[in-house]
Parts: C-alpha cells; structure tokens; sequence
C-alpha cells in the first residue's frame, strides 16, 4: 500500500490545495496588510488593507482589496506562492492566469516608508510608531474591526415599521 505523503513547506513554495492555501494565510485575518495587483508586468494597483476575511468553497463571495476591508475568497485564484525575506517576513503571492496580487504584511511596509523623505511623510513633525504599542497610542492611526452579520434581524424599534 503506497498512501501519498503530506507535502512539507519549509519558507518557501507554491501552494495549489484550497486547505493548505488557507491554512498559509490564516495568520494574515485581522491583521493589516499591503497589497500590490500586477497584470502581466504592470503594477495595476496597491493599496493598504485589513484582512476581513479568508473563504473557500463559497462561490458567490468575491475576492476584494479595499482600504477598509480585504476578503480572499481562495477559489478566485490558481495558486499562492510564498516565500520569506531575508527579514524573517512572509510574501505571499496569489496567482490568477497572469494576474498576480502580492501581499506582505504592513509591518514591512514601514521600511519602505523609511526610505521617504520627511518632506513626503505625513507624520507632522513626529516620527511613525515604529511598535505595535505605538502604534495603539498614535491617535493620528485609527485601526478598526468591521463586523458584520448576514443573520442580523432589523431592531424591534425600526421607524420604517418594516
């Protein structure tokens, strides 16, 4: 009897099971992320978001990258690819035909945003939190949680009467 072995991931590989591409992505919920989109070899666009949510097998949810809110619905794409920098941080790459998004969390944006001038930061004299703590106690930073239920049921009170 020749039963198949696990697949082994060390730092780096290319992902095509649904089970082991969310069980990759599963510490990037609720965390802020950057996002880079290419098409081909154009960067389309990029942005910065919160990962709102991760699914599988749900075909009528859309995969979507906005600043308030990111949803991975893992379906969308053919494969991730993930690889670690030399700083110990995590790329991973979801691909799509020739269509890629680029995902790192924000945390290694910041060393992008340390190469800008201070001329270009929006800091207003002070410097970027540069902690998690920090980060809490900047109030120039607002992080936020969006909660949402497809099961709420209108207040009692509802003035429509609805």
């Amino acid at each position: 009897m020749s039963d198949a072995r696990a697949k082994l991931y060390i730092n780096t590989g290319v992902v095509t099971s649904t089970t082991d591409i969310y069980n990759i992505l599963r510490p990037l919920l609720k965390q802020t992320v950057s996002y880079t989109y290419h098409r081909g070899s154009r960067i389309e666009s990029s942005g910065t978001g919160w990962v709102e949510r991760i699914v599988v097998d749900e075909p009528g949810v859309a995969s979507y990258f906005t600043p308030l809110a990111i949803c991975l619905n893992l379906d969308s794409f053919d494969y991730l690819q993930f690889d670690t920098t030399s700083d110990q941080l995590l790329v991973y790459t979801l691909v799509i035909g020739n269509e890629r998004v680029v995902i790192e969390f924000a945390a290694s944006g910041a060393a992008r945003l340390a190469e800008l001038t201070e001329t270009e930061l929006p800091t207003e004299g002070r410097p970027l939190p540069r902690t998690p703590d920090e980060l809490a106690r900047d109030l120039r930073f607002i992080q936020m949680e969006l909660l949402m239920s497809g099961d709420a049921e209108p207040a009692e009170d509802d003035e429509d009467g609805a």
